[in-house]
């Protein structure tokens, strides 16, 4: 796994505990697991996000009004 032994992994374990306590380790592991499924779910989905141009254009431009 990228080269590391069980010492590095000790080493670094530890130093994620010091900055950030041992309380807070459970709430950054839910947020990256969370990030990690929509992630994976925003892969797999078609996308929601409509770009057509609006016919309309028109319009606003002239401010809605029509000339008469």
């Amino acid at each position: 796994m990228f080269g590391l032994g069980a010492t590095e992994l000790i080493i670094i374990l530890v130093i994620v505990i010091v900055l950030f306590g041992a309380s807070r380790l459970p709430e950054i592991g839910k947020g990256i697991g969370e990030a990690i499924k929509n992630f994976k779910k925003s892969i797999s989905d078609s996308p929601e996000i409509d770009v057509t141009p609006n016919n309309n254009d028109k319009d606003s431009k002239s401010g809605g009004e029509s000339k008469s």
